[in-house]
């Protein structure tokens, strides 16, 4: 159910008292985060300074066989993020990303553009949008969505969360429903198209929705050390302000699958990897140097913007992802603050998908039931601005693309002869 406010400024002005009045000492708390967040941004610069690979870097054949050390784990939960690569066949990749050109090419989409809704999402950002495409229905797109590989990628993230605690089982970590995003096709020598940094999945419902503020309720009660980033408590019930572009799914991690080579200039993501940085965001807007009707700069049904003015310390620590391959993956935390670089310096493209990590829960089930009409009919997705290019696109997926699996994460039941198949084995795994 959407998350509604009637006066604004003064929800916010009451839920600072409130939120004051329950932690007295609100000050003295921000500074000891603070200087939590300045060592792990120390730590950051030295080792960017120093040319280590700050954000975590494993490859798809562990997840695949199981064997990520512990030590790997223990980065990738404390960075928030991690590079996977060769998720995907660099020949795989390219052949994609020749295939949805064409796809954009045929249909002659960058016309249509001129002509596309307006969803607004990025409007309070210092930079504009990237070369985001409204296309979600390519068959690349449907194809990696439901891919064993990727699906396997993103069980393993989903896994890093604790699904279960204080007495209630919060999703399933290996149901992987699809959530239909964009695409990026950024040429070289584009400028001025990037993204500041911010965060997706919430803004002011971070502090005046009661399932936001449960999320959260270690960090408002001043007891911010028993804050664990990954767990799902309260998660999937929290409700965001209706806007187009606002996720309504529950995503552990954003991602992305790279479909060209990319790095540090050419107009790439950058991350802020520290976990747990939603404290200190959290914390520094109930700070006295910020007026009683703002929360530096929070919006509602936009991005979580993260400023020079209110936030620092943390944009010291922001980063470019290493140097991607066609086929490498990226993933970082829902709550995790994060940028696309203002200029595309590089001589090639910088083409990727959006495909997140998504987990098994009533909320996803209740978008996923929004969502599988729109794949079926060829329409935009319920979260974004309804342009419905390609209800009549030569070469859009339709049902029969779609796998056993595809069909699973899609939220459709399985075809007959599918449903018969399962049967059989099920009675033959029983008489054995």
């Amino acid at each position: 159910m959407p998350f509604q406010v009637e006066n604004l400024p003064e929800a916010i002005r009451d839920v600072k008292k409130k939120l004051r009045r329950e932690l007295p000492a609100y000050a003295k708390v921000f500074q000891e985060v603070e200087d939590e967040m300045r060592g792990k941004v120390t730590q950051i610069v030295k080792e960017r300074e120093a040319g280590e690979s700050v954000i975590p870097v494993l490859p798809y054949s562990e997840i695949a066989a199981g064997s990520v050390s512990p030590q790997m784990i223990k980065k990738i939960k404390d960075r928030g993020a991690c590079v996977v690569r060769n998720t995907f066949a660099v020949e795989q990749a390219r052949s994609w990303d020749d295939e949805i050109a064409k796809y954009v090419e045929e249909n002659h989409l960058n016309e249509k553009l001129a002509n596309a809704a307006e969803d607004k999402y990025f409007g309070t950002l210092a930079a504009a949008k990237p070369q985001i495409y409204g296309i979600y229905w390519s068959r690349p797109q449907v194809e990696a969505r439901q891919s064993e590989s990727l699906t396997r990628v993103r069980t393993f993230l989903n896994r890093l969360w604790a699904a279960e605690s204080e007495g209630k089982r919060h999703f399933d970590p290996d149901q992987v429903p699809a959530y239909a995003d964009r695409i990026r096709r950024r040429p070289p020598g584009s400028s001025s198209l990037g993204l500041s940094p911010h965060v997706d999945g919430g803004s002011v419902e971070r502090w005046l929705e009661p399932n936001f503020r449960n999320v959260y309720r270690h960090v408002f009660s001043g007891d911010w050390r028993k804050y664990n980033p990954y767990d799902a408590a309260w998660r999937p019930d929290a409700q965001e302000f209706p806007s187009p572009a606002v996720c309504s799914m529950f995503r552990t991690f954003q991602g992305w699958t790279a479909l060209t080579r990319q790095g540090k200039g050419d107009g790439t993501l950058q991350l802020i990897p520290i976990a747990n940085g939603m404290v200190y965001m959290l914390l520094r807007a109930l700070q006295d140097d910020v007026p009683e009707e703002e929360l530096c700069g929070a919006k509602p049904g936009r991005a979580l913007s993260v400023n020079p003015e209110s936030h620092s310390l943390l944009l010291e620590a922001l980063t470019s992802i290493p140097l991607m391959q066609p086929g490498d993956t990226v993933f970082w935390h829902s709550d995790e603050v994060h940028a696309v670089e203002n200029e595309h310096k590089g001589d090639g493209y910088s083409n990727v998908m959006y495909i997140a990590a998504t987990v098994g829960c009533e909320k996803n089930s209740a978008y996923s039931a929004k969502q599988a009409p729109a794949f079926l009919a060829g329409k935009t997705p319920p979260d974004f601005a309804p342009d419905n290019f390609e209800v009549d696109f030569i070469g859009r997926a339709t049902e029969a693309d779609l796998s056993a699996l595809g069909r699973s994460q899609m939220g459709l039941p399985p075809l007959a002869v599918e449903a018969k198949q399962s049967s059989k084995n099920e009675f033959a795994e029983a008489r054995a």
